[in-house]
């Protein structure tokens, strides 16, 4: 079972697309990777996300475990987000993400030549 209780698939594959399988997800976990984030700038980094959707994205990671919310009690109020080490551990993940997707566009690239 993951952090929230639910039963977990048996394929680890399967288990990591189900915590990061949204393109946003993972675009947040990219941005989140260097450091803490305020909401504002997750979603100027993050890209065409409406606030809802960014919203709901990061209270589901949130309840997975793989970040953190801080709330300041400030006027406007004043929210960050920080990858917890389970989220950080998704680094390798997204590196190897990056690579194939640098050698997938130079592929392309040659085979247009």
């Amino acid at each position: 079972m993951d952090v929230t209780g639910k039963e977990l698939p048996a394929c680890p594959v399967e288990t990591t697309l189900t915590l990061i399988s949204d393109k946003w997800k993972v675009l947040i976990v990219r941005d989140l990777l260097t450091g803490t984030k305020r909401f504002g700038e997750l979603k100027k980094s993050v890209g065409n996300v409406s606030q809802k959707v960014l919203t709901s994205q990061l209270r589901q990671m949130e309840e997975s475990g793989l970040l953190t919310r801080k709330v300041y009690a400030e006027v406007p109020p004043r929210v960050e987000y920080t990858l917890t080490e389970l989220g950080y551990s998704l680094k390798p993940v997204l590196d190897a993400m990056c690579s194939w997707g640098k050698n997938y566009k130079m592929q392309v690239a040659s085979d247009k030549v």
